[in-house]
């Protein structure tokens, strides 16, 4: 089978485009026949290293997942002896960050890791990007522990994540205010939510103040929305920060009674992709989709999503 491969870090060259075994399920696996893939934020920052953190996860010294890949959608085609939430035929989509593999046209993954059934309906290219972005988005929103009414600040609104996010949030009745370029002001404003444009306004002049921040690219600071925040308001950012300083600050602030930065892991349990799920189901949630690329144009579109141009998710066609 075809496989992206890549035996070292580094830029999207590293990233070759091989023939190599397909794998076989054990009993609690499925085998999965990939359909779509996604290139996004995940498998940038495991490919490239650019956080040495992230090797005591993928290997000190050289990858040990090889083939990356960690959101998909495609067909069950074979399950192990002990598998019994799946049956071959079985359209799912998923998310998996540990194990990956779906960066080429067959990869296994046990029962239990990340995967849904695909809404009645959906394409494998409309399904593919509903978990990563999302995940991420309602971790923090979860952490932030957001409530009805709560007015909420999302900065980078047009990433994977940010996008998420504003709707996970209207889901939750929280008066939303999102901070997006001139180019996608009117994509943002029709998700029904109020739009700063950052490149025209300043978006930390306003007299409102928010319950919480939530930095979906991680461009923003504390100290730059602290004076944003409500008394007991919450600041979040997906990134570290300038030397790592969003852990310190959630380390420092944690006690206080006012304004706090949270770093929370995210994770992924079956109740998240459930409720993820639902969202899509009830049109509460549709993934913006930018671009499409094939799996032998995999370098480009890592090119791309690296450029800090992408609006929602980019896709890698792995089935012609």
């Amino acid at each position: 089978m075809k496989a992206a491969i890549h035996t070292r870090y580094g830029p999207p060259e590293v990233v070759q485009i091989k023939d190599i075994p397909q794998p076989v399920p054990k009993a609690h696996e499925v085998l999965i026949k990939v359909h779509v893939a996604t290139v996004n934020r995940t498998d940038c920052g495991f490919r490239s290293a650019q956080y040495f953190v992230s090797r005591f996860f993928s290997g000190l010294f050289r990858p040990k997942r090889k083939t990356l890949g960690c959101e998909f959608a495609g067909e069950i085609v074979e399950v192990g002896s002990a598998v019994k939430k799946y049956a071959p035929g079985d359209r799912v989509f998923g998310f998996n960050d540990a194990l990956f593999g779906g960066h080429a046209e067959y990869m296994v993954l046990p029962e239990t890791a990340g995967l849904g059934i695909i809404p009645e309906g959906w394409t494998y290219a409309e399904a593919a990007p509903l978990l990563e972005g999302s995940h991420y988005a309602w971790s923090d929103i979860k952490a932030a522990n957001v409530q009805s009414g709560q007015r909420v600040m999302v900065y980078g609104a047009t990433g994977a994540i940010g996008s998420a996010a504003i709707q996970i949030l209207k889901h939750l009745n929280a008066e939303v205010t999102a901070v997006c370029g001139t180019a996608h002001v009117e994509t943002i404003r029709n998700m029904g939510v109020e739009v700063v444009d950052y490149q025209t306004s300043d978006f930390t002049d306003t007299p409102l103040r928010y319950d919480f921040i939530f930095d979906a690219v991680g461009k923003a600071s504390f100290g730059k929305c602290k004076p944003l925040l409500s008394e007991k308001g919450i600041y979040i950012s997906t990134e570290l920060g300038k030397r790592a300083e969003n852990i310190w600050y959630a380390i420092t602030t944690s006690r206080s009674a006012s304004k706090r930065v949270l770093f929370p892991l995210p994770t992924l349990s079956e109740d998240d992709v459930a409720f993820i799920r639902s969202l899509a189901v009830n049109g509460e949630f549709q993934p913006l989709i930018d671009r499409t690329y094939k799996l032998d144009e995999i370098v480009e579109a890592y090119r791309y999503v690296e450029s800090g141009q992408k609006v929602g998710n980019v896709l890698l066609l792995i089935i012609p």
